[in-house]
């Protein structure tokens, strides 16, 4: 388990490292790759063991038997606001005694379905809520902590600002 003055010294020596070295800091992440295993029932692959699997469903006409790719998302901005939160603590030196973020969106599924073709295929709007503590830190500490942390998650920024979604299709066996 990663203490915090580790957290902090790790940030700090990448910090300093990017200062010296700005172009070191773009990095090409890190692809995923989904693979249909049955019906709407995908693997999902990362290029060092990582692995998930995903489902739709049963109303959809999945199995249910997995997460689908819907929770997934809400998953990843859970548990990167969680990750950039305790972060930003230990660099400020605030050990945290609770720590916890809760994801929630709303849909209209009619999108999915592009019936009518007016309605988004994804959230509509997307909540967080933040449950945090930590002995001795004022209230409004932690909230500006928590501001800071949600402006800077690599998550929460990708869903707020438009990004570019390049696709590419390949037809045939493989």
């Amino acid at each position: 388990m990663s203490s915090p003055q580790h957290i902090r010294q790790s940030m700090d020596a990448l910090a300093n490292h990017f200062a010296a070295h700005p172009q070191a800091a773009l990095t090409q992440d890190k692809p995923a790759a989904a693979t249909l295993v049955s019906g709407l029932r995908f693997q999902v692959t990362g290029p060092t063991g990582e692995s998930l699997v995903t489902d739709m469903p049963k109303g959809i006409g999945g199995q249910g038997e997995a997460p689908s790719p819907g929770w997934f998302l809400r998953a990843a901005l859970a548990s990167c606001e969680t990750t950039v939160i305790a972060m930003r603590a230990a660099q400020l030196g605030i050990a945290l005694t609770t720590l916890e973020v809760t994801v929630g969106s709303q849909s209209d599924t009619r999108g999915l379905l592009g019936e009518p073709a007016s309605v988004p295929a994804g959230p509509s709007r997307i909540h967080v809520a933040v449950r945090i503590a930590a002995d001795g830190v004022p209230e409004q500490a932690l909230r500006d902590l928590v501001h800071w942390a949600e402006a800077h998650s690599p998550v929460g920024s990708a869903l707020r600002h438009a990004i570019p979604l390049d696709v590419a299709v390949q037809v045939g066996q493989a």
